[in-house]
């Protein structure tokens, strides 16, 4: 076969949904993360023909003076809450985002038995943010099934883990933020809390639920007290504590997930890369639904990514556009800052930007702002899958993702890492 027949049939299996599948030993899937954060393991990517096993912690010396690491600065909410209906039978409910005051788009267990005027009652947790909960959703609407389990997970394989996301259509998210402890351990003025469903949403297959709070009071307010840190739902028996699902540079709270490439990070490694000359700059974008929706298209170019929210500050637009100027690259710390950066794009410029973006990345694509990315490993068939294959290349992502099963790393969130230098 000659070369452009080769390329021409790896350009028809990259549009293959089929293309990005891959077996791993559920044995490898972390459930806890290390500790110390930057003691994971790190998969570095130097060349086009070249790559290495290092641990986290070098990252300084992998990176060159001048370089600048893009960080997504959002932080998880308390976003899982567990009620009951009137009737006393039990309901659970994923928060998704705030539409107008109060009123909030989420997920809910059991959908169908939540019609609009069903009435939900939470009670404040004894122990709030104490643990962390497995996010049990998994839309399948093959099925019509709004929820899943882990097994469902691993069967459909088109998941996401935790470094993209999906604020839905008409998040006003702007400035309001929640308390930054983001609880209340005093007594609660709202020992029981009513939300009523409104609506079916139907591009989540969600509810709309209005929360009765006094005049002036928020539900923002309380979410430490009602609700807990929810896991993906391949995460089933953890000891993490909170914190450690959230990035120690974590500001901006809004996301259901955290994007978990900065997980590895701890404030000590952050000073040695700046001690290094390795310049630092924060996006936000707020993980969401998105996370966990499948591809669902046989043909990729057909996926239609649900809208992020985001923010790309004038001030490290100000510092990308310096570290370019001076010869330094852009090392984006997770696919979430990927698709804010390439996002703000227009006419080939990145901007300042505050809003959304339903921009899809996959092999084909021309590389605007980013140019290294440190990433976890992904799920089979997973839009974020393919977009660190339209880095590196599917084929070669593929086999790097076989030997690093051959080399017993850990998967998805709470798992180790890998460095795509721009060499590569």
């Amino acid at each position: 076969m000659d070369a452009q027949s080769q390329n021409s049939d790896d350009s028809f299996a990259d549009k293959l949904l089929s293309s990005y599948d891959y077996e791993l030993p559920p044995e490898q899937i972390a459930q806890t993360p290390l500790s110390p954060r930057d003691s994971s393991r790190l998969l570095v990517v130097a060349s086009t023909t070249h790559h290495t096993h290092q641990i986290f912690r070098d990252l300084p010396q992998l990176l060159q003076p001048g370089d600048l690491l893009v960080l997504n600065d959002t932080r998880v909410i308390p976003a899982r809450l567990y009620g009951h209906k009137s009737t006393g039978a039990p309901v659970e409910v994923l928060l998704l985002e705030e539409q107008e005051d109060n009123c909030w788009l989420a997920l809910v267990k059991p959908g169908k038995r939540l019609k609009p005027g069903a009435e939900i009652w939470f009670e404040a947790c004894s122990q709030p943010e104490a643990n962390l909960t497995p996010n049990s959703y998994s839309p399948n609407k093959d099925t019509g099934k709004e929820w899943g389990n882990e097994s469902q997970m691993l069967q459909t394989r088109g998941r996401g883990d935790g470094e993209n996301g999906n604020p839905a259509q008409n998040f006003a998210h702007p400035k309001d933020t929640y308390p930054q402890k983001e609880r209340d351990r005093g007594k609660s003025p709202i020992p029981n809390l009513k939300a009523i469903v409104l609506a079916r949403d139907e591009a989540t297959s969600g509810r709309l639920l209005q929360f009765e709070l006094p005049v002036g009071l928020s539900l923002k307010t309380f979410l430490g007290q009602y609700g807990q840190i929810p896991l993906p739902p391949y995460i089933t028996n953890t000891q993490a504590t909170p914190e450690q699902y959230q990035t120690v540079y974590a500001q901006s709270p809004g996301a259901i997930a955290a994007p978990t490439a900065g997980l590895h990070f701890t404030d000590e490694l952050l000073e040695q890369c700046r001690a290094r000359g390795i310049g630092q700059a924060h996006i936000t974008l707020h993980v969401g639904v998105g996370t966990f929706r499948p591809v669902e298209v046989d043909n990729v170019t057909e996926h239609q990514m649900h809208g992020e929210w985001l923010e790309v500050p004038q001030l490290t637009v100000d510092k990308i556009r310096e570290t370019k100027q001076a010869g330094g690259r852009i090392i984006a710390v997770g696919t979430t800052v990927v698709r804010a950066l390439e996002g703000a794009v227009v006419d080939g410029e990145l901007q300042p930007y505050c809003g959304k973006t339903e921009l899809f990345i996959y092999p084909g694509y021309q590389w605007q702002v980013v140019e290294g990315l440190i990433t976890n490993f992904h799920l089979p068939r997973s839009s974020l899958l393919m977009l660190v294959s339209a880095m590196l290349g599917r084929q070669r992502l593929l086999n790097l993702y076989q030997e690093a099963i051959a080399h017993q790393y850990r998967f998805y969130s709470f798992g180790d890492a890998m460095l795509i230098l721009p060499e590569a």
